[in-house]
Parts: structure tokens; C-alpha cells; sequence
């Protein structure tokens, strides 16, 4: 059973497993919220397989975050995924390789160092939300299990790491 509720005080009402009605001067618009679904968690890999291989090494990882990504979590049915970027040297490189598979670079939308893209044609897979943000952009913290971003920090420093330790074999041979 939906249930509908409206408070004209403060634009939203969030009620877990109905809707909502968003309120603005212009309209009032419906949101859709419904129980957790296993379905995400399979639609993620599917987008973030699309992602990976148009991306490669470009991207440092590619996180499932939001309502749809917490297990058990009644969300409205849109996947919203973060690109995590090592840093800004190759977002112009990102941007690109997004467009080659239909995705639009929307610019930050008010958010400083997040990228937001759309997208059109892509009925072969969920409804989601796309951003890229640098490995230390404060909103991952918002986003992601602090496990995580540990991880991401650790593969960085053991890269840089390797690299180094390359670089000094390559001296050394010659």
C-alpha cells in the first residue's frame, strides 16, 4: 500500500517503502520508493562492467554507493555509481572515454570536484546516476564505508610504490 503525504513547509516528505511528493513552485512531482531488491546489486556490476571496460586504468574504482547499496534499504530504483579517479590530471581522459560509450559530461551541477554525466540509449541497463570525483574528494567519505576508501588509499600508495621501485631497477640496470 502506497501512501501519500504532502508538507507544504519544506518541499519533501521521505517515507521509507511509499512515495514521496516533492513540492516547488511550478509542480508536484512523485518519487517512488520501494523495498530493497537483490536486482541492484546485479544491475551495478552490469553498469560497472560497461564502465570498467570503456575506463580501464583510469579509473581507480568504480563504487556502488547510496540507498541501493545498502542491503535491506527500502530506495527509489535508480543506481547511483561514483567513478573514483586517482586525481584530476585525467578527468579530461575520463570525460572522453564516457562519451565513446554515451555518456555526457554535465559538469560539476554545484558540486565542486564531482562530475556528473547523463546518458541516453542505454535501456540494456538500469536507471542510474553517474559521477566522477577524485580519490580525496570529502564526499566519498559521505559515500563509501570507511573500508573502503582505506583500500582505495592503500592500492594508491602500493602503485606509487611499485612504480618507484621500477624506476630505481631501471636505473640501476643502466
Amino acid at each position: 500500500m502506497a501512501i501519500r503525504a504532502r508538507n507544504t513547509e519544506s518541499k519533501s516528505v521521505n517515507i521509507l517503502g511509499s512515495e514521496q511528493i516533492i513540492e516547488d513552485e511550478m509542480r508536484t512531482s512523485y518519487v517512488t520508493v520501494i523495498p530493497y531488491s537483490d536486482q541492484w546489486e546485479r544491475d551495478f556490476l552490469k553498469i560497472k562492467d560497461e564502465i570498467k571496460s570503456a575506463l580501464g586504468e583510469l579509473a581507480e574504482s568504480i563504487e556502488h554507493v547510496g540507498s541501493t547499496s545498502v542491503r535491506g534499504l527500502s530506495a527509489k530504483p535508480v543506481i547511483d555509481i561514483d567513478v573514483v579517479i586517482s586525481d584530476s590530471s585525467v578527468l579530461s581522459d575520463v570525460i572522453a572515454a564516457l562519451g565513446r560509450i554515451g555518456y555526457q559530461h554535465e559538469g560539476d551541477l554545484g558540486i565542486t570536484g564531482r562530475e556528473a554525466f547523463r546518458y541516453d540509449g542505454k535501456d540494456h541497463l538500469q536507471k542510474h546516476h553517474l559521477y566522477v570525483c577524485r580519490m580525496t574528494h570529502p564526499n566519498l567519505k559521505n559515500t563509501l564505508p570507511s573500508g573502503i576508501i582505506c583500500a582505495l588509499i592503500r592500492k594508491r600508495l602500493q602503485n606509487t610504490a611499485g612504480s618507484r621501485k621500477r624506476e630505481q631497477r631501471s636505473i640501476l640496470k643502466t
